[in-house]
């Protein structure tokens, strides 16, 4: 008998991989089918981020548009820097707060970001086409309510070190 889909172990080897060494692969080959379409719209992966989280609403702070998408605030300058000499990104003073600014999308912001997000999306459902339907709704589902963990909870999982429960009574 294997081990279960659950992970646990039988006969000392793992019924399934980490999820971390599953995810990379799965991501290093997402982000190869994307850049491609990036490049032919002459965007970073960065550039691309910043237009998928500023929406249709206005961020209010450069520092807050980078912790939503992960980035270093410094970092992040050169590519709102970027996409304003672009066209693709307004940055105007907060009437609330001269010192911050609000950040948005233009039109034509708007228009590169919805025509790329669509030939990604194209790229994606040649994926998941290999899953049957229910799966499909099934691992998105997982996968929207997994990426929505924020990483500081993940880290604070059973500490490291600590006997597996399953070994506590093999002594």
């Amino acid at each position: 008998m294997t081990g279960s889909e659950d992970g646990t172990e039988r006969g000392g080897q793992p019924a399934r991989e980490d999820l971390a060494a599953m995810v990379v692969l799965l991501g290093r080959a997402l982000v190869a089918a994307e850049l491609p379409v990036l490049e032919a719209h002459g965007l970073a992966m960065w550039a691309y981020s910043v237009l998928l989280h500023l929406e249709d609403e206005p961020v209010r702070t450069q520092a807050a548009l980078a912790r939503s998408i992960g980035a270093d605030k410094t970092r992040i300058i050169g590519v709102l820097d970027d996409l304003e000499r672009r066209g693709l990104l307004a940055r105007r003073p907060d009437p609330a707060d001269r010192r911050a600014r609000l950040l948005s999308l233009t039109p034509e912001g708007r228009r590169l970001r919805d025509t790329v997000r669509s030939a990604i999306r194209r790229r994606e459902e040649h994926l998941l086409a290999r899953l049957p339907a229910g799966d499909r709704r099934g691992f998105l589902n997982a996968l929207r309510l997994l990426s929505a963990v924020p990483a500081e909870e993940i880290a604070e999982g059973p500490d490291v070190g600590a006997p597996d429960r399953a070994d506590q009574g093999t002594s």
